[in-house]
């Protein structure tokens, strides 16, 4: 075989083998529609799904959709797993949620200083605990949502990349708000889910950016969240159609740059969604691990 030949057909086996070692999946939770039951008021959770949906196929990821109708708890729970027992090492695995959000009063032994959790709201939620009928067992607590992510990490390796997206709250009235110009609608509640009766008392914290740790045989992690604890996360309306301020901006900027490690893009959403007037008490956060 003549050399050049040769060269070529090592440097294609090579890139073959690149893209086999380093895969790209995602898995997105765009809700909508909560049962009158729940308490909660519905949202636009899949107008964010299509949007964040064609801006991960065109950045390479295979992505697995929780859409209408399937957004209960064991649904997610299951896609979550599929995620962490078939990540490989060097993924990038990108998980995307918008839904609404509760607090939730946390459980001995404590692991909030505010003894509040955080959760994602499934469709088979409530949004009060009723002994008997309803204790909260389809709220995905972030404890919950932490041991996914740890599996996965551990799973896709130190050349591995995993990117989580909350557009939710803890916060607000999960109301749409009628005396606004803009018909706003906030996700969220500032009811606290709670087996006690307490009164959720939000902890102020200022802080825009937190550490994960890292460990060396784990991949990193980078969490974007639509809201500071404490705040709204308001809905914006684009041409007609109701997105999450955060899923809305974020897809602007990666539509046009890569998910990575450097956080230029992160910084970019951030400043979007500050220079958004609709958005002037609504602050954007982030975590991650390097």
């Amino acid at each position: 075989m003549p050399i050049n030949r040769y060269i070529s057909t090592l440097l294609l086996i090579f890139a073959v083998i690149n893209i086999q070692a380093q895969g790209k999946k995602a898995l997105i939770c765009g809700i909508s529609d909560y049962p009158d039951e729940s308490g909660f008021a519905d949202i636009h959770g899949n107008n964010d799904e299509e949007i964040v949906r064609k801006m991960l196929i065109i950045q390479g990821y295979k992505c697995f959709s929780i859409g209408e109708g399937v957004g209960k708890a064991q649904m997610i729970r299951d896609n979550l797993e599929y995620i962490a027992t078939n990540s490989k090492p060097n993924d990038y695995v990108f998980i995307h949620f918008s839904c609404h959000g509760q607090p939730v009063e946390d459980k001995e032994p404590f692991d909030e200083d505010d003894h509040w959790d955080e959760a994602l709201v499934a469709t088979d939620a409530r949004i009060s605990y009723q002994s008997g009928v309803y204790q909260g067992e389809n709220h995905i607590l972030d404890d919950e949502l932490n041991q996914y992510f740890n599996r996965i990490r551990q799973k896709i390796g130190p050349d591995g990349f995993l990117c989580v997206v909350i557009d939710a709250c803890h916060s607000g009235n999960a109301s749409r708000d009628e005396d606004d110009d803009d018909n706003q609608i906030i996700r969220g509640v500032s009811i606290g889910f709670s087996e006690n009766g307490r009164t959720f008392a939000p902890k102020i914290n200022n802080n825009g950016c937190f550490k994960i740790e890292s460990r060396h045989d784990y991949g990193d992690i980078l969490i974007l969240e639509a809201c500071r604890a404490y705040q709204n996360n308001y809905e914006i309306n684009v041409d007609g159609k109701y997105y999450g301020s955060l899923s809305y901006y974020m897809c602007k900027v990666l539509n046009n740059k890569p998910i990575t490690k450097n956080i230029d893009w992160v910084l970019e959403i951030k400043s979007l969604m500050q220079a958004d007037p609709r958005l002037q008490n609504q602050n954007m956060v982030y975590e991650k691990s390097f």
